[in-house]
């Protein structure tokens, strides 16, 4: 017959297993729907994140597009090119040399902007913006202005 402390000591070893097999599984379980959420709100974070840094993005695209640069009066996002200074010396029927004058550069200076082979500095955007808004009443009378 086996040894009886032997047999108790194996069954106690058993019993002790299988108790503490319950124990760990519960608890893999609970580290496994952790891990889970922890990823779900890892997500969610992201997400939230992505969108936070969009919608300041668009308000500081908002904001540029709302104000003007107070240096020179030239609104943000104000474009040149070579062809809309001959469309607007065009518009307005001046020869290069009278609108140079208008602006208060160079005619060689009008004629490079045309050709597209220099840009103007930001004060001299900022006269190509206003020169936009003005008629060709506005601009002859303007020109007379300057030549008295």
């Amino acid at each position: 017959m086996p040894n009886i402390a032997a047999v108790l000591k194996e069954e106690i070893r058993r019993l002790a297993r299988r108790e503490i097999r319950q124990q760990i599984s519960k608890t893999r379980r609970a580290a496994a729907q952790h891990r889970r959420e922890i990823a779900r709100l890892k997500r969610q974070l992201s997400l939230q994140e992505r969108k936070l840094r969009a919608l300041e993005s668009r308000e500081r695209i908002d904001k540029l597009a709302t104000s003007v640069d107070t240096e020179n009066g030239i609104p943000p996002g104000t474009r040149f090119s070579p062809r809309s200074v001959r469309a607007q010396r065009k518009r307005l029927k001046l020869s290069a040399q009278q609108f140079a004058r208008l602006l208060g550069v160079s005619p060689q200076t009008v004629y490079l902007w045309e050709q597209g082979k220099s840009r103007p500095r930001r004060s001299q955007l900022a006269a190509l913006v206003a020169v936009r808004s003005l008629g060709r009443r506005e601009a002859l009378r303007r020109l007379a202005e300057l030549e008295q």
